[in-house]
Parts: C-alpha cells; sequence; structure tokens
C-alpha cells in the first residue's frame, strides 16, 4: 500500500491523530494524509512523507483548498466539492 488517507472523526481525534498515524508509520506505509474539518467548515489536509530510517512520518504539506501533488502520483483534488 503506497498511501493512507484518514478522515478524522468527532471523538475519535486522539486515535486518528496519535494511535493510527503511528501504526501506519510503523506498517511502512510511505504516504499519510489526514483530513480533518475546521470549524469553519473547510477541509484541512495534512500531508506526511515516512522516513524508512526511523519509521516515523515527517509533516509535509498543509492545503486548505485544492490540493496539488506528485507523490505517490500526481493528483488535483478540492476536498470542498467532495
Amino acid at each position: 500500500m503506497l498511501l493512507i488517507v484518514e478522515m478524522v472523526s468527532p471523538g475519535s481525534e486522539t486515535t486518528d491523530r496519535i494511535v493510527k498515524v503511528d501504526q501506519y508509520a510503523k506498517a511502512g506505509i510511505p504516504f499519510y494524509r489526514r483530513v480533518e474539518q475546521a470549524a469553519t467548515g473547510v477541509p484541512i489536509v495534512y500531508t506526511y512523507v515516512l522516513d524508512p530510517a526511523n519509521r516515523s512520518y515527517r509533516d509535509g504539506e498543509v492545503f486548505t483548498g485544492t490540493i496539488r501533488t506528485a507523490a505517490p502520483f500526481s493528483v488535483t483534488v478540492d476536498p470542498g466539492a467532495v
């Protein structure tokens, strides 16, 4: 598996932000995205890339509008329209 996208749910924020991300990193999944909803209702997408040497994620870009990434594949998505 190349990519995991986690949708943070109310009431499971700690599990979604800490526990699952650690499990995904230890499983060796190279790319991780976490989607949260801001108080304004706008989706926020946090991106992470696996550091294989220590099996943890490095912070990547944060998107509040259209997402344009090249890795692990080229994609353009507007989460507000999904």
